[in-house]
């Protein structure tokens, strides 16, 4: 007998069509002799249009009010899914976050799971029963509803399987796994069968929206494998496990990309000690994350022009913050672009193939697509380009480095 974490994203339970479907899969699941407990999300748009209630109300919604609203749409649910469950012959209930409970810090919005009471489940799965737990949501020290941000659905199953401590950990969406790029701009994109958790990490965090980057980096931190697979056809999926797992490392695994990004641009900087802290302190202050840096300095030495990039929601502002705090800055004008756009290449293949960063930027060259600005990490290069070269660029990529 297993132990098995099935998480169901709200693509999956969109609506009772759907849902009895789910449960289905999980009946079967269960039929086969496994302990199951399951993750929800929300219906698809429900929590969308309770964040636009909110917003009705007033732009500045507070917190802790706002974990309430949007937390009621998993509540939704894990009713009806626990009903579809039972109606099939299987004994199923719901618990929410709060009944377990699982607790985590206090920070509304973007809270942390600390710890997650298990005995009660466990012996409710282990009498044949089905646990339907809410994802998304906890309950804080003060007894106040918290949730894990957008997509937090996926750290809550990453959490509960180690808590659990299942035998694995299934996400369950509305793609048949992870594809080497989207596969909604590149029709030659193919779905991955294996992938390292470093590489996951990458290209969530560049883009893929297949799952949350932090419910990526607990399950590397913690070393729980992670099959993402698809609610409506059968495959195999793809798994999500450790670099030792995977044989055959390709120099790229995928292309990512973002069109969330602006560029900022300070042009004739007078150049001295400490003037990239004075331009970034303030910024990191507001919790304005810099991605992209670049500094061109003079050949006397005495100017720069520094050049980074920001979240494209961030971009009004970051302007506002270096204007303000200008008294501690000499430069010759600002300038900013909006129409950006960030291409990524991931793969753990590229840290023993130096001959890749030539490949990439002659791949561009050749489809006459310019380099805004650049950043590297073992498994990643990035490039900034105009936004309406976005799929141009990545369907260039994909070909050069034999994914398509």
């Amino acid at each position: 007998m297993k132990r098995l974490t099935l998480k169901f994203g709200g693509t999956s339970v969109g609506s009772i069509e759907k849902i009895e479907k789910v449960a289905k899969i999980i009946k079967k699941r269960h039929d086969e002799g496994n302990e199951i407990i399951v993750i929800v999300s929300a219906m698809a748009g429900v929590t969308n249009d309770l964040v636009n209630k909110s917003k009705s109300i007033s732009k500045n919604f507070d917190p802790s009010e706002h974990d309430v609203l949007v937390s009621a749409g998993e509540q939704i649910s894990c009713s009806l899914l626990s009903g579809a469950i039972i109606k099939l012959g299987v004994k199923a209930r719901s618990w929410m976050g709060w009944q377990l409970p699982i607790v985590t810090d206090n920070n509304h919005t973007a809270s942390r799971i600390i710890k997650i009471k298990t005995d009660e489940i466990i012996k409710y799965i282990s009498d044949g029963g089905v646990a339907v737990i809410p994802g998304f949501q906890g309950i804080s020290s003060e007894y106040r509803i918290t949730t894990l941000g957008r997509g937090g659905s996926d750290l809550s199953a990453v959490a509960i399987a180690k808590f659990f401590k299942t035998d694995s950990c299934e996400i369950y969406t509305d793609v048949a796994g992870v594809f080497t790029t989207d596969p909604s701009i590149h029709k030659k994109a193919k779905k991955i069968d294996k992938i390292s958790y470093e590489e996951m990490l990458e290209m969530a965090s560049l883009g893929a929206k297949v799952m949350q980057p932090i419910a990526v980096q607990d399950s590397m931190l913690n070393d729980i494998p992670i099959n993402v697979k698809s609610t409506f056809i059968k495959n195999s999926g793809t798994q999500i496990t450790s670099e030792s797992e995977i044989n055959n490392k390709k120099q790229v695994t995928g292309i990512a990309y973002s069109k969330n990004d602006a560029k900022v641009t300070l042009v004739g900087v007078v150049d001295k000690p400490g003037v990239a802290a004075d331009i970034f302190e303030p910024l990191g202050k507001n919790n304005i994350n810099i991605d992209m840096v670049i500094q061109n300095t003079s050949s006397d030495g005495k100017k720069t022009d520094i050049t980074f990039t920001i979240k494209r929601a961030d971009l009004t502002k970051a302007m506002k913050l270096i204007k303000k705090n200008s008294k501690n800055l000499k430069y010759k004008k600002i300038t900013h672009d909006k129409k950006v756009s960030k291409v990524s290449i991931i793969g753990a293949g590229m840290i023993a193939n130096p001959g890749v960063t030539y490949k990439m930027f002659r791949s561009l060259a050749e489809k006459k697509i310019n380099i805004l600005a650049i950043s590297t990490s073992e498994i990643k290069i990035s490039v900034l380009v105009n936004e309406n070269k976005t799929q141009k660029a990545v369907q260039s990529l994909h070909k050069t480095f034999g994914l398509d």
